[in-house]
């Protein structure tokens, strides 16, 4: 079962409706979703408004999968139980977010092959395809590196003043 999650703050009515439609073309993969107060109801899965967080817990751990927006409750959480996760940004440009950092977060973790990612509402069905083979690279944590940017940035303010 892949485990469709669109966070807990807004609707995301953009990837539930590309999900639908990948499932409505000959996707066959069993999937339940958590789609908030979505405004699109999906024909092709069974969802629901919300969770609790020990059912959310439950699906996403059970899950072969995740397909989700590019928050980094969602991203993390999936590193953590390396889980494939498979993302489509909130954007701007359709009113999801007030700018495009969700895009700036997807890029950085496709590109360090943490996530899946598609860009647009249109590629969404061949990356679902991948899902299934796909094998997250594991983070690894920089504490010494992010130690060092904080004091070199201290380090600029102090030489500021």
């Amino acid at each position: 079962m892949i485990f469709l999650t669109v966070g807990t703050q807004f609707p995301f009515d953009r990837l539930v409706r590309a999900v639908d439609e990948a499932l409505g073309n000959g996707f066959t993969e069993d999937i339940f979703a958590q789609i908030g107060d979505s405004s699109y109801a999906p024909r092709n899965f069974r969802a629901v408004a919300s969770l609790d967080k020990h059912e959310f817990d439950d699906c996403f751990h059970g899950a072969s999968g995740i397909i989700g927006h590019a928050g980094m409750g969602t991203i993390c959480l999936a590193l953590e139980q390396s889980k494939p996760l498979l993302v489509l940004p909130r954007r701007k440009k359709f009113g999801e977010v007030v700018n495009d950092h969700q895009v700036a977060i997807a890029r950085k973790f496709d590109q360090l092959g943490h996530v899946l990612a598609a860009y647009e509402a249109e590629e969404l069905a061949d990356k679902m395809g991948l899902l299934k083979t796909f094998v997250p690279q594991p983070r690894q944590a920089s504490p010494d590196v992010v130690a060092r940017r904080i004091a070199d940035f201290l380090d600029e303010l102090a030489a500021g003043d």
